[in-house]
């Protein structure tokens, strides 16, 4: 009895935390959520190949020359010393490093709607215009929180 009421306790909790990211309002979202995201991300983007290369996007998460440009000027004006290289892109963590850094400036409450926007198609991105690779990623997101919960 005590393990149905489980189950069912999880899968309702699973739609809910579906519903809430389909509708962008998971604001604050916990580390769970949000680290599977960006694993979620890294799918869509490179499959999880940190050799992966498409134009001048390459690494784990398709980093731009100009994204790198833009996390060492978040760092500069935090007054931090350190800086990425273009060969960084090929490193997970500072890829990832350099995602967190994006999103602590233009996605400060952790948004996953406007983080996956965001990353697509930048600060200003548009809806329409990011649409299917807000899609593309809720639905592997949706796959990795559900196997989660397994």
């Amino acid at each position: 009895m005590m393990r149905k009421l489980l189950l069912i306790m999880t899968i309702i909790l699973t739609q809910a935390v579906g519903v809430a990211c389909a509708q962008g309002i998971v604001e604050g979202t916990d580390s769970t959520t949000w680290n599977s995201m960006i694993d979620a991300i890294i799918f869509i983007e490179s499959r999880g190949n940190p050799k992966a290369v498409g134009g001048n996007s390459v690494g784990i998460l398709q980093i731009t020359p100009i994204c790198v440009r833009e996390a060492n000027a978040i760092l500069k004006q935090r007054g931090e010393k350190r800086s990425f290289t273009y060969q960084d892109r090929y490193n997970v963590q500072k890829s990832k490093e350099m995602f967190e850094l994006i999103q602590s400036k233009y996605n400060p409450n952790r948004n996953i709607e406007r983080a996956i926007r965001l990353w697509n198609g930048g600060p200003n991105y548009g809806i329409r215009s990011t649409q299917g690779y807000y899609n593309k990623v809720m639905g592997q997101l949706k796959k990795l929180l559900e196997k989660k919960t397994m």
